[in-house]
Parts: C-alpha cells; structure tokens; sequence
C-alpha cells in the first residue's frame, strides 16, 4: 500500500486522538463518584429493608395495642354494669350478691392485668417508632449523599463528554483527509491491537510495541520509497517515518 508521507503523518494525528478519546472514556468509566454511588446505594437498599421491617412491626404493634386497649374497655364496661347492678339494689339473694361481688373482684384483676399488657404494647410500640424515625433520618441522609454524589458525576461526564465531542470533530475532520484504503487498515490494525492501529518510528524503535528493529528490518525501511506504507515486524502495526525514526 503506497500513501503520501503527509498522508501517513496525518494518520499519527488521528492515532493521537483515538488515544485521546480512548482516554476520556475511561475517564468517564473510572470516575470515582461511581464507586460511591454503588457502595452508597447498597446501604440505602440495606436502610431500606430494615425500615420497612421497623414499620411493619410498627404497624403490627400499633393494632396489637388497638385490640388490648379494645380488650380492656369490654372488661371495664362489663366491670360497671355489675357495679351498677349491685349498687342499684336489684340483686337481693345473698349468693347473687357473694357471687356479682366475686365477679367485679375478678373483673377488676383482669382489668388491671390488661391494662399492662396495654403499657407493654405502648413501650414496644414507642421503642419501633424511634426506630423508624431513626432510619427515616438515615434513609434521607444516605440519599442525600447519593444525590449529591450523583450530581458531582453528572457533571463531571457532561465535561468529559463536551471534550470528547470536540476530539471527534477534529478527528473526522482530520481522517477525512486521510486516504480510505489506508484509514481502513488503520482501524482494522487498531481494533486488533488494543486500539493503537499506527505508530511513529522513533530512534529505530516501534513506539507501538516498544521493540527496537532489526538492522534487517531497519535497512528495507531505509531504501523503502518515501510513499509507501511501512509495517512493524513485530506487532504488524502501521509505522510511520519522521526525521526522528534514526534512519
């Protein structure tokens, strides 16, 4: 393949963009917001959990203490219309008496009894709801941080994104000029060798795999005509002459 030298020299500025380009993506993949939106958001889903646990047994309290308090104002009611019966005269045989007397007796210690079941349903219930107030306030601070940590990363790609987008205008304006045979192998050298498709000659080395040529290689380079399109022995990527290659 034959390309003008300025053509081939053109070719190294679109390899230095690629690089570039190449640069700002991993960039964008390696910002450090990402890895602490994912360990930040691995708290909140923990957060989460225990806070919809908290409010179900929340919730379950809250209708435990609902039919305790329930319980203990039947007891109470039937407790008064026995006290109404008895102060009311109505029931006069002595064993009636002795018994509506046992009854209220018994009915004030099942009262009582309810009555603190009714404080222990109210403490537990007290304790859950501090627990949820707790990780409500945690839940928000964690994706307040998310949020803020999220915002820092939108900015910092819309950035590397804006620069990015100006490298590929210049970069296609430049592989515009390029000839297409010779762009064409440039790419297809530059997705097989991790994205460096062209590589300048400098002091009689590759700069694409680092290896120095052989003074056999060195010399068909030499007395290769100016025009044509050279390869590396080595790692077959184009190489390209400058008043630096050491020739």
């Amino acid at each position: 393949m034959n390309a003008a030298p300025a053509d081939q020299i053109r070719l190294l500025d679109v390899q230095a963009l690629d690089v570039r380009l190449q640069q700002l993506a991993h960039k964008r993949k390696s910002l450090p917001e990402h890895a602490e939106i994912e360990s930040l958001t691995k708290d909140l889903t923990q957060l989460r959990d225990l806070l919809v646990a908290a409010q179900t047994e929340e919730s379950d309290t809250a209708r435990e203490q609902t039919k305790a308090e329930q319980d203990v104002d039947q007891v109470r009611q039937r407790a008064a219309r026995d006290q109404q019966r008895l102060d009311s005269g109505a029931v006069t045989s002595p064993k009636d008496l002795e018994n509506l007397q046992r009854e209220i007796v018994s009915l004030a210690k099942r009262q009582g009894d309810l009555e603190d079941v009714v404080l222990e349903v109210m403490e537990r219930r007290e304790s859950v709801q501090e627990r949820v107030a707790e990780l409500s306030e945690r839940v928000g601070a964690v994706q307040g941080r998310i949020d803020e940590a999220s915002a820092k990363r939108d900015a910092a790609a819309e950035e590397i994104d804006a620069e990015a987008a100006t490298v590929t205008k210049e970069r296609e304006a430049i592989a515009a000029a390029v000839p297409a045979d010779l762009l064409k192998l440039y790419d297809k050298l530059r997705g097989q060798q991790g994205g460096i498709g062209a590589a300048k000659l400098y002091a009689r080395s590759c700069q694409g795999c680092r290896q120095e040529l052989a003074i056999t290689e060195l010399n068909e380079i030499r007395s290769a005509a100016p025009d044509t399109v050279v390869r590396c022995e080595n790692c077959r990527r184009i190489l390209v002459r400058t008043a630096e290659s050491g020739l």
